[in-house]
Parts: structure tokens; C-alpha cells; sequence
């Protein structure tokens, strides 16, 4: 048949007219007081606009590329950590060959179905790989699977997520922590190499200082989060999370770098360093500034263990003194209005949201967009808690508080700054305490939600900056793992991971 007699054939319409009364419905709940004549005006102009809409439909959009081949694989049943398990071989050669790495079950990778913990994106299989995928196997890394994650990465504890609670190695009471939970055990327990987290709160460093292994938040904008469902653009993070700042750095250089503009946060002129081979140059006569608010309402033991790390750095000729910034106080303050942007993103938006220019991965936003509509029930208790908070600020108080936090993180951002114009990296707790308790069945919903998110004074302010900062274990407290996180100065992510490593070697050689 020929394309003459093919174009006759009707298209099946890509947007529907609306009816009159539809118009006016929304009119009235606009409260628009639109007239009858406006009313029909609208829908004549509409007719325009649906041909617009239909060609939009029909020109085919650009794709992330998918390089290697790959079988779908298998649902994981006996270790929760996993999601999902595949096996995706990348180039035989490469920084990364040999090494087994799990990615984080909100990035996505292509013909491996993709939960992000939720039920509502459960089912979806994304047809492209996220740009740091592609990265990690063009380097000869071996992906092995998904890695579970909490809720929407709604959760600094590791019990949210729809296929259960994941335990921390030390101790199967208590929590492994979040939102990169699966990572973090399966890195923790030798099962991997290598993982990938994300962390918009403290979702990389808080799992790892409760793991004992090292996790990076680096620089805002270094690593491309093309490819990732986002939380909120401006706290967005991918990062390393591994067993030593040696692999922490590998993994760094391969993943860091432009991504052609996929990613509007990243400057065009990024460099980037070799990392791995830059980490063992010596810290003498560099500065740590231990920042006295940071321990502020951290338990003693946590403290004390994170104190005496910072302090055994003199052995390395580092100077280590106290400093102050006060509007660290305010971190988490500030932080959180930004954080509840999530809403309009993740959820009103459907993981893409609006208003920045980049790529959009709209198969992934489809899915999540007919999840919410199916079953909204079915979201956790924390991201039930940030529905109708946001809900209730945005009725009530519109933009006002998501505004002026994004205004005062710039003074934040300057605080931070000044300090580390004296100081090359400043060091605290992670976080205020050891790992936290699973909760159990009879604990209440203020509880429960205290264990979620009562641990991220420290980390979350930071991610509002965007200055890099790594955790690495310190030591013990009655047998758990106690994080001592380094953040150093935007884009000197080498210089927190050079501090880090230093320190490894004292720890181990006292250790031995």
C-alpha cells in the first residue's frame, strides 16, 4: 500500500480534546471565574494545541545508549540486599576490570527491571543505561545486579523498602542503614567490589558509617545523575561506596566527568584528576579543622572514638585543630525545606518533575506517573509523611520556606567556604550515634519516623552545599562501626580522599 493511501489511515490522538465542562470544572477550581465565552474560546485554541502535542508525540526523542549485551537475569530470594541479579560484562580490559559492582536499584540499567524500592515503579524495565552504567563498563567493570533501596530513597534507616528490612553485618538487630542499604551490606560482607549509591540526605555516608566501609558524596555536579530517579535536582548525588579509599578513588575516576549536557548541574570545563594515583601523596603540613558543632548532641562514645581518630592524623604531620561555624547549627534546617522539593519532582512530578534543561528518561516517568495514580496507598510511612507535609506547606504557605532556604544555603555554602580557606578539610561525626535499632511491629509512627531520619544533622547539610564528603570508619563503639566523615572544598574531592586515606593507614597500622 502506498504512503498516499497510508496517510489517510486516522492517527489515534496523542492528547484528547477536552469538553466544555471539563474546562470549566478546572476553571472553577483555579476559582478563574472564566465566562461562557472564554470556555469556548479555550477549547477552539486547544484544537491547535493538540496538533502540537501530536507531533511531539511522533518525532523520536534521543536515547542513553546501551553497549554491551546483557540477559534480563533473575529476582534475588535469598538475600534481601539484592533486588535483582544480572551478570553485564563490560570491555576486557579497562581501571575497572576484575571488579564486581552492584548499582543502586534507582539508576537504571537497561533490560534489568527496576523497583527503587517502591511498588508503584515495580514491574518497570528501563530500555537504557544510566550514564555512570555505561561508564563503569566501558572501564571492564562487571555488574553483577541491582541493589536494594528504601522507598523512593525516602529513608535514612534500612527497613522502608517494599521487599523488607535489610540488617546491618554486625548486628542483625539493628539497622544497615540508608537509602543505598543494599550496597552497603552486600560491600560490607565481601559479596562485591564495588557499589554505586545515591544520596540527597546522607544516603551513601550514613549506611557506610554504620557498615564501616568508606562512602563518598563528592562534589555536587561532578558525577552525572543522568540516568537516576531524582529526588530533588539541587541535593542529587551518585557516589562510590567501598571497602577502601583506594577503590573509592578508582571508582571516582571512572564515573566523574561532563556528561555532553545531559546533566545541566555540571559545568562543561570539568577535570578530572587521576585520582587513584594521586591519594598516597603525603597530607604533611596540611590543616583539619575538627568542627566543634558538629559534635554537638552526639552520643559520647561516638564522640570520643571520632575525637581520638581526627586527632591520630598528627602522625601523618597534619595540624589538627578546633574550628567553629555556627550556622552549622542550621544545616539540617536549611536543608530540609530544599529536601521537600522531593514532592513536586519525585511524586507530583513522576521522577522528572519540570524546569531544567537536561535528559529526561520519560519511559521511567511514565511508569512511576501510572504507579501513583494506581495505588498511592502503597508508599511508605516516611513518603506518606512527605506527601501530606508538602501538601499541607504548600496550601498554606505556597513556596515561601523552599525559597528562602535555597536563599540562606548560600550563606551556608560561604560559612563552609570560609573555613576551609584556613582549613584544607574539615572532620566530625558522620553521625550522631551507632546504628540504629529495626523497629519492631508495636513501635509508634513518631518512633518510627525518629529512627528514619533522627541521624542526619551532620550529613543532610551538605548535600544543600554540595561540598564533598566522605565517611571512613573511625573505630568502634561497643561493637559497631562509627563513621568520621572529611569535607573538604568543592571540586577537591582529591584532597578529602588524600586526608581519608591517610588516616586509613594509621587506623590499620594501629590496628595491627
Amino acid at each position: 500500500m502506498g504512503d498516499a493511501k497510508q496517510s489517510e489511515f486516522r492517527k489515534t490522538p496523542a492528547v484528547l480534546l477536552p469538553s466544555k465542562s471539563e474546562l470549566t470544572l478546572i476553571s472553577e477550581n483555579l476559582r478563574l471565574k472564566c465566562t461562557v465565552e472564554e470556555i469556548d474560546g479555550f477549547q477552539e485554541y486547544f484544537e491547535g494545541t493538540m496538533k502540537v502535542y501530536q507531533r511531539i508525540n511522533e518525532i523520536p526523542e534521543p536515547q542513553l545508549p546501551v553497549k554491551y549485551p546483557r540477559t534480563p537475569g533473575h529476582r534475588e530470594t535469598k538475600d534481601n540486599s539484592w533486588y535483582w541479579r544480572c551478570d553485564i560484562t563490560g570491555a576486557d580490559t579497562g581501571k575497572l576490570a576484575g571488579k564486581t559492582i552492584g548499582v543502586k536499584d534507582n539508576v537504571a540499567v537497561a533490560g534489568v527491571p527496576m523497583m527503587n524500592g517502591n511498588r508503584q515503579l515495580e514491574g518497570y524495565t528501563p530500555e537504557f543505561d544510566a550514564t555512570v552504567v555505561t561508564r563503569m563498563l566501558e572501564a571492564g567493570g562487571r555488574i553483577v545486579g541491582k541493589t536494594t533501596c528504601e522507598d523512593m530513597c525516602l529513608s535514612g534507616t534500612s527497613w522502608t523498602s517494599s521487599s523488607g528490612p535489610i540488617p546491618n553485618p554486625y548486628c542483625p538487630t539493628r539497622a544497615a542503614g540508608g537509602s543505598s542499604s543494599g550496597s552497603v551490606s552486600l560491600v560490607s560482607r565481601g559479596e562485591i567490589d564495588l557499589a554505586i549509591g545515591a544520596d540527597q540526605g546522607g544516603s551513601i555516608r550514613i549506611p557506610c558509617s554504620w557498615c564501616g566501609i568508606v562512602g563518598l558524596k563528592p562534589t555536587f555536579g561532578l558525577i552525572p545523575y543522568t540516568g537516576a530517579v531524582p529526588i530533588e535536582m539541587t541535593v542529587d548525588h551518585l557516589g562510590p561506596m567501598t571497602r577502601t579509599v583506594a577503590d573509592c578513588a578508582l571508582l571516582l575516576e571512572v564515573l566523574a566527568g561532563y556528561d555532553n549536557g545531559t546533566d545541566p548541574r555540571q559545568p562543561p570545563n570539568i577535570v578530572v584528576p587521576p585520582y587513584s594515583s594521586m591519594i598516597s601523596k603525603g597530607v604533611h603540613g596540611k590543616r583539619v579543622g575538627i568542627l566543634k558543632e558538629g559534635f554537638d548532641g552526639v552520643d559520647e562514645g561516638v564522640s570520643t572514638c571520632v575525637m581520638d581518630a581526627a586527632y591520630k592524623l598528627r602522625e601523618a604531620g597534619v595540624v589538627v585543630e578546633e574550628v567553629s561555624v555556627p550556622l552549622h547549627t542550621d544545616g539540617f534546617a536549611i536543608w530540609l525545606p530544599i529536601s521537600y522539593g522531593a514532592y513536586t519532582m519525585m511524586m507530583k512530578g513522576n521522577g522528572n518533575g519540570e524546569n531544567w534543561k537536561g535528559h529526561y528518561c520519560t519511559s521511567m516517568q511514565e511508569a512511576l506517573a501510572r504507579g501513583y495514580n494506581l495505588r498511592p496507598h502503597d508508599i511508605s510511612l516516611p513518603c506518606k509523611m512527605l506527601a501530606v507535609s508538602c501538601e499541607y506547606i504548600a496550601k498554606n504557605y505556597q513556596n515561601k520556606f523552599y525559597a528562602k532556604a535555597q536563599n540562606i544555603n548560600r550563606l551556608l555554602t560561604q560559612a563552609y567556604d570560609e573555613a576551609l580557606q584556613t582549613y584544607d578539610v574539615l572532620v566530625m561525626p558522620t553521625l550522631p550515634c551507632t546504628a540504629m535499632e529495626l523497629p519492631t511491629e508495636d513501635i509508634s509512627v513518631s518512633e518510627t519516623l525518629r529512627l528514619t531520619f533522627g541521624m542526619m544533622k551532620n550529613v543532610a547539610p551538605f548535600n544543600a552545599t554540595g561540598h564533598p564528603a566522605l565517611t571512613v570508619n573511625a573505630g568502634f563503639c561497643e561493637g559497631l562501626p562509627v563513621g568520621m566523615m572529611f569535607v573538604g572544598r568543592s571540586f577537591d574531592d582529591v584532597m578529602v580522599m588524600q586526608m581519608a586515606h591517610a588516616f586509613e593507614k594509621i587506623r590499620d597500622q594501629h590496628n595491627s
